[in-house]
């Protein structure tokens, strides 16, 4: 019964240390990523003739303006769920903007320190950094985007909760501002030439679409670690009590 014990108690040790690295290490990009062949083209953005509508969610009305259709296939690099309960959202009574997403395409997708570059989403912001000069210099600023991503559809925003870090995703609809009935606006970026504040693309969505997930083995090995760590703990406290020295 002793040793039952302490092989118990050593995998449940195991298995949380385990926990706790996979889950530190389960937004770093994936390793051996096949790229679609999409992924190298640049966003396609085209004059629409879609004119203004109106959306409803969460008890607040929308207005949104189209500016351009837009088409982007893109790797995440980072993102970031907003609750529209919180913070800059609450105050602005902005529920429409579910995710801000970061992305990279065309060379940056496929350069061989993508790796080494560290990638981060403020509250409305992408954020890069890396040590590597290598890197940096290869980089290209053009070939990334925050994108705003809008929809009331609640079938959306389902498919758009399930992405993770390196996968390769396509997003359909519109470039376009949007108010809401409470005073608030925001606008979007039409060039992926600027950077700053104002240089986010807002997209509301017409189709969402995960091509390609990633594979990545540390977020295997969160959710597997968890899965013994809770099957042990049950066997461990079901057990019959032993006193100590029995």
């Amino acid at each position: 019964m002793a040793t039952l014990q302490k092989f118990t108690s050593t995998i449940l040790l195991v298995s949380f240390l385990l926990l706790l690295l996979s889950f530190w290490k389960r937004n770093e990009l994936p390793g051996n990523i096949e790229l679609i062949p999409a992924i190298g083209e640049e966003p396609k953005q085209t004059r629409t003739a879609k004119q203004p509508f109106d959306v409803e969610f969460g008890g607040v009305n929308y207005r949104v303006e189209p500016q351009y259709e837009y088409d982007l296939h893109g790797m995440i690099v980072s993102y970031r769920h907003h609750d529209g309960d919180s913070r800059m959202h609450r105050r602005a009574n902005d529920h429409l903007n579910m995710l801000d997403v970061c992305v990279v395409w065309g060379e940056n997708a496929a350069g061989e320190h993508l790796r080494n570059l560290n990638f981060w989403n403020g509250i409305f912001t992408c954020n890069v950094e890396t040590r590597d000069l290598d890197a940096w210099n290869q980089f290209r600023m053009n070939e990334l985007s925050n994108n705003h991503l809008l929809s009331n559809d609640e079938f959306v925003r389902d498919r758009v909760m399930g992405i993770g870090i390196g996968d390769q995703i396509r997003v359909r609809g519109w470039l376009a501002s949007y108010s809401n009935d409470s005073g608030s606006k925001r606008g979007t970026s039409t060039t992926r030439e600027d950077t700053g504040d104002g240089a986010c693309e807002t997209i509301f969505i017409d189709h969402f679409e995960i091509v390609q997930a990633a594979l990545s083995l540390w977020r295997l090995s969160m959710y597997l670690s968890l899965v013994v760590l809770l099957l042990f703990l049950f066997l461990y406290f079901r057990g019959p009590y032993r006193p100590h020295g029995a």
